[in-house]
């Protein structure tokens, strides 16, 4: 048993494959059993269950704090997702309540803001004190990544918006996607194409499906069943079926 210095390797300690415990170099990090652990984030704290409900437990296998909760998910930014008996909240490392607001769901933490959905299911972002970071709501709202986070609105159709709540560039789809590597996977009318962060269609073409760029190329498939690499241009590199 590694517990001595589990507190120094908790990033390279794995999951027990009964998710009981954790393992280091192979074998039991500490003595301590629990209905199920997930692996360690950042701050060097994991999510585990017992009889007594969901918390966080350091890498020498005890809880980090007294507070129980009905679930709890891992840190992000600092902030760790947890449902208590009077709502959604975030909590610090140590249990407590990084704020006084409570939700009917909360996300996790991207680029200091988070989505939530109230009880009457609008989505929004909130700053790190619990506050709304802007005045408009949405049906959906997802993460922060690249500056921008996708919303939804009554309609269906979706758009980006910074950080403060303002439209990125005004355009709406069908479907849209986060940023990556500057281009996002979008859908309108004639298929799914890439668009840049001026809401622009990167190319002309459109496809059945698109992946997302990786090193300037992406996968795509035609509406015929085609499958192609493109580069970000929307020339074809290479024909794959």
């Amino acid at each position: 048993m590694h517990d001595a210095t589990a507190c120094l390797n908790w990033a390279v300690m794995g999951v027990a494959a009964d998710s009981s415990h954790h393992l280091l170099d192979g074998t039991s990090a500490y003595a301590n059993r629990y209905v199920g652990v997930e692996a360690f984030r950042a701050p060097g704290l994991a999510v585990a269950r017992d009889r007594t409900g969901a918390f966080h437990i350091t890498p020498r296998g005890i809880p980090a704090y007294a507070e129980r909760f009905l679930m709890t998910f891992g840190f992000y930014e600092g902030l760790a997702a947890a449902q208590a008996a009077d709502g959604w909240l975030h909590i610090e490392s140590d249990g407590k309540a990084a704020y006084c607001a409570r939700f009917d769901w909360v996300g996790n933490w991207q680029q200091a803001r988070c989505a939530v959905r109230t009880s009457n299911g609008h989505y929004f972002h909130i700053q790190r004190d619990g506050e709304p970071a802007y005045d408009e709501r949405y049906i959906y709202a997802g993460d922060f990544r690249e500056g921008a986070a996708v919303v939804q609105r009554d309609d269906g159709t979706a758009t980006h918006i910074d950080a403060n709540g303002r439209a990125l560039h005004g355009h709406w789809f069908l479907e849209l996607d986060v940023f990556h590597k500057g281009y996002a996977r979008a859908r309108d009318a004639a298929g799914w194409h890439h668009v840049n962060r001026a809401g622009k269609s990167a190319y002309r073409a459109r496809f059945e499906a698109v992946d997302c760029f990786y090193n300037g190329q992406a996968w795509v498939k035609s509406a015929a069943g085609e499958q192609f690499v493109i580069n970000e241009q929307g020339n074809v590199v290479r024909r794959i079926r």
